[in-house]
């Protein structure tokens, strides 16, 4: 399985001392595996800190409770699926706004498809709906800056670009969870492609407003 960690991020064997970088990305860590192993609701912060080599107050100087340490995973996991789609797009030649565009959908699905199991722990799993994600979601604003760029070098047209960067975001998270709903095997290509064309054909000059 393909991950969003990168050497960027190693650092030095966790310490039990407060507020300790290396041991709260070691607690991260500890905690994602033994999330995706038992659930959220049957794991505590002492079985976390034991499972990363810490004693149960390191966790705790950390993450006052569960909730705070999901919310730090939740974290993470936009920044580094960000990172991996900014990685991804700067690869693309200069202006070439479609091919950023579709490195976008593929990074994207993949970047979802590689780490279901990690998602679903943290943002399913809170039973949450916050619709200000809507409006404070990293993902969505590089698909405004994306789309922004396109229309201004007059490759794209579209009226309302974060509306339509909404829309974007909503029908890939949706087409992805669809086929992992499913329980069979996810044609990336396949999946890719069409949102590909419905995304292309929404902001292609000749659209009709």
């Amino acid at each position: 399985m393909a991950t969003f960690r990168s050497s960027a991020l190693a650092v030095s064997p966790p310490s039990a001392s407060p507020k300790s970088p290396a041991a709260a990305i070691a607690l991260m860590d500890a905690a994602e595996r033994l999330f995706i192993e038992r659930g959220v609701e049957r794991v505590g912060l002492a079985d976390i800190a034991a499972a990363a080599g810490l004693p149960a107050r390191a966790a705790r100087g950390h993450y006052a409770t569960r909730e705070q340490l999901l919310q730090a995973m939740q974290d993470r996991f936009v920044s580094d699926y960000c990172a991996h789609l900014d990685e991804a797009m700067a690869r693309c030649p200069p202006g070439d706004w479609s091919a950023r565009l579709r490195t976008f959908v593929r990074t994207g699905v993949d970047g979802y498809l590689d780490h279901v199991a990690l998602h679903d722990v943290v943002f399913h799993d809170q039973r949450s709906h916050d619709r200000h994600a809507w409006q404070e979601n990293p993902v969505i604003e590089r698909l405004v800056e994306l789309l922004e760029g396109g229309i201004a070098a007059r490759v794209w047209v579209a009226p309302d670009p974060r509306l339509t960067a909404v829309i974007f975001f909503t029908a890939m998270h949706s087409a992805v969870d669809r086929v992992i709903a499913s329980g069979e095997p996810a044609d990336r290509q396949r999946l890719s492609q069409t949102l590909i064309g419905y995304f292309e054909r929404s902001v292609q000059w000749w659209t009709r407003f």
